[in-house]
């Protein structure tokens, strides 16, 4: 397994949500180098080299997925904080939510604003997670920092299929 085709994960609101997801798939480990839960501030800032401040950012998303590429040696990386509610975060209400993909030389991020409970936000943030990664492996471009209120969507093809990922 090189280390370009491995992918980690840094995870704030998700609670670990999209590494389960990742690894229970038959062949993760060809690919999956491991994640990191960063629910503290504390953690984004001394383990994954996240600018301290505000967490609930584009910028701490971005800083999430590259602190955790550098941290497990991966080629590709997916990360997510945000509010997951039911109360909000740094001023920002519930639902909100920054999911950043970094493969190669290229980091995008996306802004969104999910309904519902805190598991819901969880659900629509693994689902958009995957999407993400699978858009930035794909060489498609999604929008940079595109806020948009979207419902959890049904399973994503990096969901279950490594290949996609390595």
């Amino acid at each position: 397994m090189s280390s370009a085709s491995t992918v980690a994960v840094a995870e704030s609101l998700t609670g670990g949500a999209i590494d389960a997801a990742l690894a229970a798939t038959g062949d993760a480990s060809d690919w999956f180098a491991g994640g990191l839960v960063a629910y503290s501030s504390r953690v984004k800032f001394d383990v994954l080299g996240v600018t301290p401040g505000p967490v609930v950012t584009a910028k701490c998303a971005v800083e999430m997925a590259v602190g955790v590429r550098r941290l497990l040696g991966a080629g590709i990386a997916v990360s997510a904080t945000g509010a997951g509610g039911p109360d909000p975060v740094e001023g920002n209400p519930p639902g909100t939510v920054f999911i950043a993909a970094s493969v190669g030389d290229r980091t995008v991020v996306e802004e969104f604003r999910f309904a519902g409970d805190p598991a819901d936000v969880v659900d629509a943030t693994v689902e958009n997670a995957f999407r993400l990664l699978d858009e930035v492996l794909a060489g498609s471009d999604p929008a940079s920092s595109r806020s948009e209120d979207r419902a959890p969507g049904p399973d994503q093809s990096l969901r279950g299929n490594g290949a996609s990922a390595g």
